[in-house]
């Protein structure tokens, strides 16, 4: 059998790993280096943050994608009094490659590596995340051909670009011979669907489809994934 499907991309956070425990202990160990080196800083709540970093992307509207630059911006702002001007910068960075380290300490959602190592021999695999998580960093990057940050698509999930530059890595593909897979309703099921890409929305919460074009096909474990995609989009 011909196979409909060529490509399949992949979300990372929250569609093969739960992000929130993970990006939560990277913050905690993050914000302990830092205040081991500079003292006591005032982190403020999650309003105080969101207010930063919408500061931030006003003064430079680039860092709305380059979050590792938002990163170190955001820590340069929490140091600033505690430490010389001289050592701000090179704090920050350093602060910055210490939360990417702990940002890697992931535990992948069950079966996941088995079924993307079966996947990767009949198609073309690729990563589309709006974060900064590196995927050839962890156990899984071999099964990968490709992975395209909103660094370098200058952009975010649902725009168009990670899609496009998805679809360049293999000569001639259509979008209706790819098929995306995220968690996300907004950034990867309608972002995908409105180009008219296959799309598999992975939904391990029981969480309802709250949006208004019909609901995708679903799933909620990684152990059945390539029968689905067989009988769904290879069987038609």
């Amino acid at each position: 059998m011909i196979s409909k499907i060529k490509m399949i991309t992949f979300d990372l956070d929250d569609t093969l790993w739960d992000n929130k425990p993970t990006i939560t202990n990277a913050e905690i160990e993050t914000r302990n280096w830092i205040e081991e080196r500079v003292g006591k800083v005032d982190w403020g709540n999650f309003s105080d943050f969101l207010s930063l970093r919408e500061e931030l992307i006003k003064k430079d509207k680039s860092i709305a994608w380059d979050i590792g630059k938002l990163r170190i911006e955001i820590f340069k702002e929490k140091i600033k009094g505690l430490v010389s001007s001289n050592d701000i910068q090179k704090i920050s960075e350093d602060a910055f490659d210490y939360f990417l380290k702990k940002r890697h300490e992931i535990q992948l959602f069950p079966n996941v590596e088995d079924a993307l190592e079966k996947l990767s021999k009949n198609y073309m695999l690729g990563v589309l995340t709006n974060g900064n998580a590196d995927v050839y960093k962890l156990s899984i990057g071999k099964y990968f051909k490709f992975s395209i940050s909103s660094l370098e698509a200058k952009d975010s999930k649902p725009n168009k670009p990670h899609f496009e530059l998805a679809q360049s890595h293999l000569p001639g593909l259509k979008y209706n011979e790819m098929l995306h897979i995220g968690d996300h309703q907004i950034n990867d099921i309608f972002g995908a669907h409105t180009l008219g890409i296959n799309v598999l929305w992975f939904n391990n919460n029981g969480a309802l489809w709250e949006q208004d074009f019909q609901k995708p096909n679903e799933f909620s474990n990684f152990q059945n994934l390539e029968n689905i995609i067989k009988e769904k989009y290879e069987s038609r």
